[in-house]
């Protein structure tokens, strides 16, 4: 696999290179990152995406690429402004760029992800978290925070594994009730989720949670953002336990 040139020297993952992207630019009103946006490239190969990335002419960056064989590419610094959320919103936080920090998953959209690059993730997500203090609810995908607009990290992606791993959130479903999407609707804005119609809510709420689930809104799906609002209410300031 090209591997890019130089090394970035680091205990937090087995091997990280540098390939620097000219496509950034300084966090906004001193922001500093309080995310994590996850994407996958859409991509065929790593190298293709890493072109991309690090092409002046897309304006698209992103903080960190993981390929296939978990090498992990570091493209913008941490502290710098990466262009790879786009439009769309978590919480009260309109300019996610500014404060997050972006990782793209070289991966087709439709394919598993590789265990090495999950593995990889891992031990980066530790890293970064550790150095930001960024908490696990704050570990989004792109599809969470633009709805409708992107489905990335997508269907095949273990956001389980992550929970497991303290890195992400998973809900505990205790609590059901009967489907009132008003109700619904105010536990998922509670979470993070941006002001979108019932059905792409609901859409979006079940790509990550329930990727295979369809039909109509009902009593898991009230229980699922139920649980996340009550226990990670995305304004609420930050947790102390």
């Amino acid at each position: 696999m090209w591997l890019g040139s130089g090394t970035f020297p680091s205990g937090d993952w087995q091997l990280t290179l540098t390939h620097p992207s000219p496509n950034f630019g300084p966090r906004r009103e001193g922001a500093r990152p309080d995310l994590v946006v996850l994407h996958y490239t859409a991509m065929n190969s790593v190298e293709a995406a890493c072109q991309t990335l690090c092409n002046p002419e897309t304006e698209v960056s992103a903080h960190y690429l993981i390929a296939l064989d978990g090498v992990v590419l570091s493209l913008v610094d941490e502290g710098m402004r990466a262009w790879h959320a786009g439009a769309g919103a978590w919480g009260a936080v309109t300019d996610v760029n500014s404060r997050s920090i972006g990782i793209e998953i070289a991966n087709d959209g439709a394919s598993p992800f590789a265990a090495p690059q999950m593995d990889a993730l891992v031990a980066l997500l530790r890293g970064l978290m550790a150095r930001w203090a960024i908490l696990p609810e704050r570990v989004i995908g792109h599809s969470d925070m633009a709805p409708g607009r992107k489905i990335d990290p997508g269907v095949r992606f273990d956001w389980r594994r992550l929970a497991l791993e303290g890195l992400s959130v998973w809900p505990d479903l205790t609590r059901f009730a009967d489907p009132d999407p008003d109700v619904f609707r105010r536990d998922a804005r509670a979470f993070g989720y941006p002001d979108v119609d019932d059905a792409l809510l609901l859409k979006t709420v079940r790509l990550r949670f329930r990727p295979r689930v369809i039909g109509p809104l009902d009593g898991t799906d009230m229980a699922i953002v139920r649980d996340l609002a009550q226990r990670f209410p995305v304004d609420a300031g930050p947790r102390t336990s």
